[in-house]
């Protein structure tokens, strides 16, 4: 045997050199292949439907609505709601709390935003109208000037709402608090 003959394993006449292949199966065997690959794709997509059901009622809770209150003076709310003021509180000016070193005046111009359909809210914050004024005078009396700056205006407004709905008001919640004027000046 020489280099150059090839070696017959299939113990069959080796194939011409100009002759064609011979093709297995033809329409038979191409058949089962799309019908494999159709099974699998129908496969696939009935699990991405079922993986994506199972999640959404997961995320849905079973199909509960899902509500969320959210802080309205929270920097991350879309629409902001819209509130009715109580103005009638009037400019209040007091001393600070401050006794040594230079003193300070606050003025302040206060209005309570509440709920616009809550007709009770609106009445009791008019028949409190001098308790809101006391109110007011005496909160700012009781500051120092460096709790009073524009970096703790937040807080401020905050400390304010939470009083004016626990402590003070009977059926009024208040919603937000505006300042019209807010000056600490040091007094000379």
């Amino acid at each position: 045997m020489s280099d150059s003959e090839e070696l017959d394993l299939d113990g069959g006449e080796a194939p011409e050199a100009g002759a064609p292949s011979p093709k297995k199966g033809g329409i038979g065997g191409i058949l089962p292949t799309i019908l494999k690959f159709a099974a699998i794709g129908l496969g696939a997509l009935i699990f991405i439907v079922t993986v994506t059901v199972i999640t959404f009622n997961i995320m849905n809770r079973g199909g509960k609505s899902q509500t969320s209150t959210t802080d309205p003076a929270s920097p991350y709310v879309g629409k902001r709601p819209v509130y009715a003021y109580y103005t009638n509180i009037g400019s209040i000016t007091v001393n600070t709390k401050d006794l040594t070193g230079p003193r300070y005046s606050v003025t302040v111009v206060m209005n309570i935003g509440y709920d616009p359909e809550d007709q009770a809210a609106s009445a009791e914050l008019s028949s409190r109208q001098v308790e809101l004024r006391d109110f007011v005078r005496t909160y700012f009396q009781g500051k120092y000037a460096a709790d009073l700056t524009p970096e703790k205006d937040a807080q401020v407004r905050r400390e304010i709402q939470t009083i004016l709905n626990d402590r003070f008001l009977d059926t009024a919640k208040v919603r937000s608090i505006m300042f019209d004027k807010f000056d600490v000046m040091e007094i000379y």
